[in-house]
């Protein structure tokens, strides 16, 4: 099963990506994992993606088209697989689609997590980060066990700079601008499902797993 996750800042998808590909037995894979990957190992990939994340300025498309193409070569990836964060805009998913054509593969389900903008900026207000591993919480929804403590690796959370009010709503005209046309393009290929995401996070993964049975 071959799985694109879309979603706003805030709107859940690294906790419903994980859900769902352990759920259904595939790898879960992020963009920022991928570049932290490369980055720490010194790839050639990931020196060309520091120059870029050093200078606080996205990687560029193609550049991020071709760690993600790495990513999929690799051995747990041939049963399916979950993309949080990628493609981020039409460029990068007319490329997605030839590179799966040229495999003879095809994307199942491309699922879309709308959650409603008053919702998004309390959830991003009360976000917590990992420096070490990337994993994030929530002060009110989803805390840490020890407060202000990463349960996976020990370090110290902190908020980061762009999740106060201005930053996240910049963050959010963004988010639309880029991927609306992102969600078209999806519409028309008939694999876009979308999801309400404003529901608690164990019912939002319910109806995710309910639809796309009823898609299959």
């Amino acid at each position: 099963m071959r799985i694109v996750l879309l979603g706003s800042p805030g709107a859940g998808k690294g906790t419903q990506a994980s859900m769902i590909a352990e759920a259904n037995h595939i790898p879960h894979i992020s963009t920022g994992d991928i570049f932290r990957y490369n980055i720490k190992n010194e790839t050639e990939l990931g020196k060309l993606a520091k120059q870029y994340i050093d200078k606080g300025l996205l990687v560029p498309d193609d550049v991020t088209n071709k760690i993600v193409q790495d990513r999929i070569q690799k051995e747990d990836c041939k049963n399916g697989f979950l993309l949080d964060g990628y493609p981020r805009n039409v460029y990068q998913a007319e490329f997605f689609d030839n590179l799966l054509e040229e495999k003879n593969l095809k994307l199942d389900f491309v699922l879309n997590i709308n959650v409603d903008k008053d919702i998004l900026i309390n959830r991003l207000g009360g976000r917590r980060i990992c420096p070490n591993c990337g994993a994030t919480y929530h002060i009110v929804t989803d805390p840490p066990k020890i407060e202000g403590i990463c349960d996976k690796c020990g370090a110290k959370l902190i908020i980061r700079s762009d999740d106060n009010i201005d930053s996240v709503l910049k963050r959010l005209k963004v988010y639309e601008d880029e991927t609306k046309p992102l969600i078209e393009y999806y519409s028309k290929k008939n694999i876009l499902i979308d999801i309400d995401g404003n529901k608690p996070v164990n019912e939002v993964f319910e109806s995710i797993q309910a639809l796309m049975g009823d898609n299959k």
